[in-house]
């Protein structure tokens, strides 16, 4: 698998467990953004963001343009 599959499965299986604790618990915009350690979602946003901007860097190599 290529590790541009390896990290869109990433985001996938984490959007999935984002949804399953959104509809269990409800998500206020401050645990999203500022979840305390130890919280489901602490960090989610900024690895999420990581991620996705790691596929659009491997997207500009790919067609060799530049953001």
């Amino acid at each position: 698998m290529s590790k541009k599959q390896e990290l869109i499965n990433e985001m996938l299986e984490m959007q999935k467990r984002f949804m399953d604790y959104e509809h269990q618990n409800g998500v206020d915009p401050v645990d999203y953004y500022l979840a305390p350690e130890g919280h489901p979602l602490h960090a989610y946003h900024k690895q999420y963001r990581d991620i996705a901007m790691q596929l659009v860097d491997m997207a500009h190599e790919e067609k060799g343009s530049r953001r």
